[in-house]
């Protein structure tokens, strides 16, 4: 909600020309936010950079949160909120998860909150979250691409040397006991007709380098037609429409989780024995090395794509910055990964893959 604000306008960009502005300089602007940070970029032709650096300086220097801002950006977000989750079939299912897999830690609810949540939201509370968090000393500011350094500086120095930083505020939350009991929850959706099945564990944050293998042991599983899953279960026995494994790293923990939503007359009892044999697999058995090099492959591949663009290049720098504490990690990340073993992956199975460890979620369709 409050990220959605801040395109709101400032005392010299007026309501409704911040986009307006960005376009016509040739440029293009979003933002996101996860359970652990917000992320705001504009991406400009290298002429137009001084613009994009002034335009960031005015939102964290003086943005203008108002009621009509508060009232008009309230049923924005919950028609995003309808559109993406609650009208969209499975849109809930992740929702679903982070509610079972924590309880106390602020991961037990998604990032948009609920419609309770944002009708209640008060313009009070928008003002006092943009003065606790919305300090130079809580941000990290990347600029990447064609540019002079020296001249960046400069204007860095000019339009953010001025704003007074603010206190900082340690991230005391709650932690959630190991889970040591497998435990089942029943979630329905209104909005499907076929149910879907999920497996889901908690793993360690993501400086951890077991995220890493982890990470490389969800690709190996699940990743294209040509994966462990995939081809056992909807190519080759036909059991499932879809199946598959993410590892979702986020800074505090992580989520591991198998999904199936079977074909007519698969019972669930049949996808959990299944999708339980290839875990034991891969906790009993080193996978082949014909295996391992695809997955070498995959994984480097898609490392270079990510940092293949300025945007990508800019992302990895921040992310690597605020939630990993080495900016540096651009440079080194993919050493990580090559440094990562058929023993590792094995070793990672049987430490965080166990039933015991996990939540088995029934996301059925909702009776009428």
């Amino acid at each position: 909600f409050f990220e959605h604000l801040l395109f709101e306008g400032t005392p010299n960009i007026k309501r409704g020309e911040w986009m307006k502005i960005v376009s016509a300089n040739g440029g293009k602007n979003n933002a996101n936010t996860t359970n652990d940070r917000t992320y705001y970029y504009e991406t400009f032709p290298s002429n137009a950079q001084k613009l994009g650096l002034w335009m960031e300086a005015e939102r964290m220097r003086h943005a203008v949160i108002n009621q009509i801002g508060v009232d008009t950006q309230r049923e924005v977000v919950k028609e995003e909120k309808r559109l993406r989750m609650d009208n969209q079939p499975y849109g809930n299912l992740f929702t679903a998860i982070q509610n079972n897999l924590f309880t106390n830690h602020p991961y037990h609810w998604p990032t948009i909150g609920s419609m309770e949540d944002l009708n209640a939201a008060k313009l009070q509370e928008f003002q006092d979250f943009y003065k606790k968090y919305y300090v130079p000393n809580n941000a990290t500011l990347v600029v990447a691409g064609d540019i002079k350094p020296a001249e960046t500086k400069k204007w860095i120095n000019e339009y953010y040397g001025g704003i007074p930083k603010g206190t900082l505020y340690p991230k005391n939350f709650q932690k959630d006991t190991p889970i040591t009991q497998e435990k089942e929850v029943t979630v329905t959706d209104a909005n499907i007709q076929q149910p879907a099945y999920v497996f889901a564990y908690r793993t360690p944050g993501s400086k951890e380098r077991d995220a890493y293998v982890l990470e490389m042991l969800s690709s190996y599983l699940s990743n294209g037609k040509s994966s462990v899953l995939y081809k056992k279960l909807v190519d080759d026995e036909k059991k499932a429409l879809q199946v598959g494994s993410f590892m979702q790293s986020l800074e505090d923990a992580g989520i591991f989780a198998f999904y199936a939503i079977p074909m007519t007359g698969t019972t669930k009892t049949t996808l959990q024995a299944d999708i339980n044999n290839e875990i034991k697999k891969v906790q009993n058995t080193l996978i082949s090395e014909e295996d391992f090099q695809k997955l070498k492959n995959q994984v480097e591949n898609q490392f270079v794509t990510q940092n293949s663009t300025v945007e990508g290049i800019a992302h990895s720098l921040a992310h690597n910055n605020v939630l990993m504490g080495d900016t540096n990690l651009i440079n080194k990340e993919i050493e990580i990964y090559r440094s990562i073993t058929r023993q590792d992956l094995q070793n990672a199975a049987k430490k965080y893959l166990n039933t015991n460890q996990r939540i088995n979620l029934n996301y059925l369709p909702e009776k009428k």
